[in-house]
This record gives C-alpha cells, structure tokens and sequence, in this order.
C-alpha cells in the first residue's frame, strides 16, 4: 500500500499547486530491511557482514528505478491508474525509450525543445517548463503540449488553455494495439498525441499536427560520445607526433593495439589494395558504434540506448550502402544484373535475388545491432522487474528480498554479456561493412 503526503509547494513562474508524494511499498520494504540487515552486521560473522554489505550495496543501486518504477501521481480526480497489475515489458520499452530529458539516476536535466506546426511556426523553450517529475512525466502543460514518460506530447482538444497549467497526471489505454495517452487537467481528461514520424505506420506512427526537432537524450549522447572520441583521438594523434620514434604509452599505448588489429585483420584483407581509402570509414564506423555502446552501459548516466534505435542504426546501415554501392566497379554491377556464364533461365531467378541482396544487406546491418543492443537493456530492467512481480507489488516482503538477490545476480552476468556484447556488435558492423564494400570494389581476375 501507498501513503500519501500532500503540502502546497511554489513552482517556477510564480504558481502554485498541491503536491501530492507517494512513497510506495519500495520505502517501508528496504527501510525495514536495512534496519534488520544492520542488526545482523553487528552480530554476524565476517563472512556474514561482507554478504549482508554486497547485497545492501546491490539494493541502493536498483532502488531509484524501483522507486522511477512504482511512483505514482496520488489523487487528481481523473482516475489515472486504478488497479493495474505491474508489466515488466511496458516498464522495459519505457526505460529503453529516447526522451526530451536527460535522467541521471533521480535527476531530470531539461533539454532544449524546438516544436514546428504547420500554420503557427517554431517553438524554442526548455523542457523545464514541464516541470518535469518522477518517470520523465511534467506536472505542467506549455502552449497545449506535455511531457508523458519524458516524451512531448500535444493535447488535442482546442479548447484546452494555452500557456502554462497544471497537469495532475496521464491515463494510458491500449486497446487492438493503439497505443492512447490522456492528460488529466482540472479533474478532467484530455486526448493527447505524438510527435510526427516517417515510419509509415509500421510502428504505430505517422503525420500528426506537429514536429519534434528538439535534442533528446540520445542526441545529447551521441554529442558527448563524439566530444570524446574527437578528444581521445586528437590525443593519440598528439602523442605520435611528439613521441616520434618512442614506445607508446598512456592512451597511445592503450589504442594502438585495437587500432592496428582492425587495420591488419579487418581492413587490409577485405579491402584489399584499396584499404587505406577505406580505412578512416571503417574505423569511424568501429569506434562510433563501440563508444556509443559502452556510453549506454554506464549505470545511471542517463541510460541512453542510442544503438538501440532504429533511427540511429538505419543511418549508420545507409552510409554503407550508399558508400558500397558509389564505389561499386563495372565488374560488381556486371555480376548482378546480368551475371556472366549463367543460363538464361537462372538470371530470371538469380537476377532478383542479386537485386534484393544489394537492400538486404543494410537492412541486415541495421536490424543487428539494433535487436543485440536494444535486447542487453531489456533483459536487465526485466530482471529487476523481477523484484516486483514476486514481491506482489509490495504485498509480499519475502518474495521481494528472494527476488532481488536473484535479480542483483541475474543482472550482474547480463551486464557482463553486454560489455562482450558491446565489442563483438562493434566488430561485425565494422568488418561486414568492408566486406561489401571490397566485394563491390574487387577487380575480376583473369
């Protein structure tokens, strides 16, 4: 069960509102565990007293998710969430999501938000005009736009006040898999919808009456991942240039190694003699997608999935295609639209297939490193989930411990995988990469 604290609190521009905390089961489960795991601390032995420190360790490492998990709005007079059994899967995609805020552990960092729509222009403000809360929701509505589980949304109704209002909270629906959100405003509810997206309705998407341009939290991700690299290897660069001659050390000494290891088993013999064209492609491919990858594990530094959007995938999959088939010879063209020695009655079949390959190919890239990165973040939230589907929401305190010890080690190994997981996706991209494009540029041998 929930207890519920209310008290009147000033937010920015000079409103006020009531503020209504939840503290869920989350709270009286761990507090009175800490209390007995520190009773037996005291009485224990030391092999006692160093699990008892691991497992409590564990525990405040998962509790602001569990806390992101269970947190609620209270009492708003729309009826928001009722009764509804926890789901560990629309927990995960929620978690895996891009947002229009960047979450570091229990706090929000607005972003800038650049809103367009057709026949009222551009927007520019700041997602802090949300006032963002638990779970990436805004307590407050900006020009008939919102912010549900970080995400902007715009109210549909016309009638609904423009400027800044109070939002108690979002009902969500999902009926024959439309997916539906409603803000709660003055005890009543109001149809929101999504930005505008290019996927053709194959996810659910399509043109609404607005465009999102702002930065988001993979954006910002891909920013800093690149401000690294960029200073990573201008270091490196530095340090051959000084150190001319001398053993590496430091990060020279660190780089070289994986440098030249995709120079000479990567590049070299697939590529070729045309391997030093490609080379600088290839190792931006490799080091882009292996520091994005690693960036998205580091535990509550936002929680970016960046190599687990289709979006950012499919660009990475379009520049090899684009960069395969510019660079592709007279020779590679020849063998698939009309390939030499072969009866007429095969190209028939030969020939479309050939042709599908040349789109196969990237959609195969894409959908790769998509399905292994997006999977890894999934398993792990799934396995603390787990927490809270044998605790019965809170119902039960035993099952809650019994799980989270399991959970802690589950997500332990899982995060292992994914570290292996993070170098391995890396490597395939990079080496398929120059493999189609050293098919594409191979000269005929005679």
């Amino acid at each position: 069960m929930c207890k519920v604290r209310s008290d009147t609190i000033t937010l920015p521009y000079g409103k006020k509102r009531k503020n209504c905390y939840k503290i869920s089961f989350i709270s009286d489960t761990f507090a009175a565990f800490f209390k007995r795991a520190y009773e037996l601390v005291n009485q224990g032995t030391q092999m006692q007293k160093e699990i008892l420190v691991f497992i409590i360790g564990v525990l405040f490492s998962i509790l602001p998710l569990g806390y992101a998990i269970a947190s609620d709005h209270g009492d708003s007079g729309c009826d928001l969430h009722g009764h509804e059994d926890f789901d560990a899967g629309s927990t995960a995609l929620h978690h895996i999501a891009d947002a229009n805020v960047y979450s570091i552990g229990p706090f929000n960092i607005p972003l800038p938000c650049i809103i367009y729509e057709p026949g009222n222009g551009w927007q520019f403000f700041s997602s802090s005009r949300f006032d963002i809360g638990h779970h990436g929701d805004g307590h407050m509505s900006y020009n008939g736009f919102v912010l549900d589980g970080g995400t902007i949304r715009k109210v549909v109704d016309p009638d609904f006040p423009g400027g800044q209002v109070d939002i108690a909270g979002f009902k969500h629906t999902k009926e024959d898999g439309v997916f539906t959100s409603y803000a709660c405003h003055d005890g009543n509810l109001y149809l929101t919808e999504a930005k505008s997206t290019a996927d053709f309705g194959l996810f659910g998407g399509g043109i609404t009456s607005f465009y999102d341009f702002s930065l988001t939290k993979n954006t910002v991700s891909i920013i800093l991942v690149f401000f690294f690299l960029s200073w990573l290897f201008l270091s490196v660069a530095k340090a051959y240039k000084t150190r001319e001659g001398q053993a590496p050390t430091g990060l020279q000494n660190f780089m070289e190694p994986i440098f030249l290891f995709m120079q000479d088993e990567v590049c070299k013999p697939f590529l070729g003699p045309l391997w030093e064209k490609y080379l600088p492609l290839i190792m931006s491919l490799f080091f882009f997608i292996l520091g994005l990858n690693l960036f998205g594990q580091i535990p509550f530094l936002g929680g970016s999935n960046v190599t687990g959007n289709l979006a950012v995938t499919m660009v990475l999959a379009i520049i090899a295609f684009i960069v395969t088939n510019v660079s592709g010879n007279a020779h590679y063209w020849k063998h698939i639209l009309w390939p030499p020695g072969v009866p007429l009655y095969v190209k028939v079949i030969l020939v479309p297939v050939e042709i599908m390959g040349i789109f196969i190919k990237p959609l195969t890239l894409m959908l790769r490193l998509f399905a292994n990165i997006t999977a890894g973040h999934m398993v792990i939230i799934v396995f603390i989930s787990l927490i809270f589907i044998f605790g019965n929401s809170g119902e039960s305190l035993g099952g809650s411990l019994g799980a989270a010890v399991g959970s802690m080690l589950l997500s332990l190994f899982m995060m292992a995988i994914e570290l292996i997981v993070a170098f391995v996706q890396a490597f395939v991209f990079a080496i398929l990469t120059a493999s189609y494009i050293g098919a594409a540029t191979e000269e005929a041998h005679h």
